[in-house]
C-alpha cells in the first residue's frame, strides 16, 4: 500500500517549487493516482500499444520514469525477444524507489536504468521501436523540447513509435477554465482539500508548463514525425502517438 500523499497540506509548501525529491517519492504512488484520472488506464494503453508496436531486439525507453511503474508492467507483458527495458529519469530518489520495486519480486524482461537529467547533452539514446514520455515533457522547459524530440525520433528504427502522454491547456480560454474547474472537482473527489489542491498548483507553476493539444503535434510534425495524432483525451489530459514512417 502506497504512503498517503498529504505533502500540501503543509502550509511551509506554499513557498516552494515542485520538485521531485525524497518527500515526493515516499508518496508519489499514491500522488499520481489520485491526481490523473484513468491513470491505470493510461498505463494499460500504454502496454498495449508496446505489446502491438515494439520490434524484436530494439530497445524500449520510459524518459521520466519516476518510480518504474510503466517498465514494470512492460516487464510483465512484453514477449517479444531481445527487448531491452531501459528507464531514465534525473531524480535519483525516484530511481531508488524504481529499483526497490523491481527488487521486489521477478520481472521476465530485465530492466536498467540511468539517471540523466532529458535536458543535458549527455542523454544518448540507442535504436529503438518505443519511447514512452509519460507525463515528462511538460516538465522540460519548452526551449529544449524541439531538441529532446528530435533526438527521439533520430534513436527510433522504422515503425518506431513515440507515446506522449501530457497534461494539456485547452484551445481557448472559457474551455481552459472549465477544464481546470472539472479537474480540481476530480481531485476533491480523490479526497484532497481545497488547500491542498491550492498549493500544489502554485508549487507547479513555472515547473510544468503544458501545451494545447494542437502544439504537441506540431512539436513532432516539425521533429520528424509526419504520422503523430491524439489516441486519448480527459479534459486537460492527453496521450498522442508518433510514427517513424520512414
Amino acid at each position: 500500500m502506497p504512503a498517503k500523499d498529504h505533502l500540501f497540506l503543509d502550509p511551509a509548501s506554499r513557498s516552494k517549487d515542485f520538485e521531485f525529491n525524497d518527500s515526493v517519492a515516499t508518496v508519489f504512488d499514491d500522488m499520481v493516482m489520485r491526481s490523473v484520472p484513468f491513470y491505470q488506464e493510461i498505463q494499460h494503453m500504454i502496454c498495449e500499444l508496446s505489446i502491438r508496436f515494439s520490434q524484436e531486439n530494439s530497445a524500449i525507453y520510459d524518459l521520466g520514469c519516476s518510480t518504474g511503474t510503466t517498465l514494470a508492467q512492460l516487464s510483465q507483458s512484453l514477449q517479444k525477444p531481445g527487448i531491452s527495458l531501459i528507464g531514465i529519469d534525473n531524480s535519483p530518489a525516484m530511481l531508488r524507489k524504481a529499483e526497490e520495486r523491481l527488487s521486489q519480486r521477478h520481472y521476465p524482461v530485465p530492466v536498467a536504468f540511468q539517471c540523466i537529467d532529458l535536458h543535458s547533452p549527455d542523454l544518448v539514446l540507442e535504436k529503438s521501436s518505443i519511447i514512452i514520455l509519460n507525463l515528462s515533457l511538460q516538465f522540460i522547459r519548452p526551449l529544449y523540447r524541439d531538441t529532446l524530440i528530435t533526438k527521439i525520433y533520430d534513436a527510433l528504427l522504422p515503425q518506431g513509435y513515440l507515446i506522449l502522454i501530457e497534461k494539456v491547456l485547452a484551445e481557448t480560454p472559457e474551455l481552459n477554465r472549465l477544464q481546470i474547474d472539472l479537474y480540481h472537482e476530480f481531485k476533491r473527489r480523490e479526497g484532497y482539500s481545497e488547500i491542498e489542491i491550492s498549493q500544489k498548483r502554485e508549487a507547479l507553476e513555472n515547473i510544468l508548463i503544458p501545451y494545447k493539444p494542437s502544439e504537441n503535434i506540431e512539436l513532432m510534425n516539425r521533429n520528424g514525425f509526419s504520422s503523430a495524432e491524439l489516441f486519448f483525451r480527459w479534459y486537460n489530459f492527453a496521450g498522442f502517438i508518433g510514427i517513424k514512417t520512414e
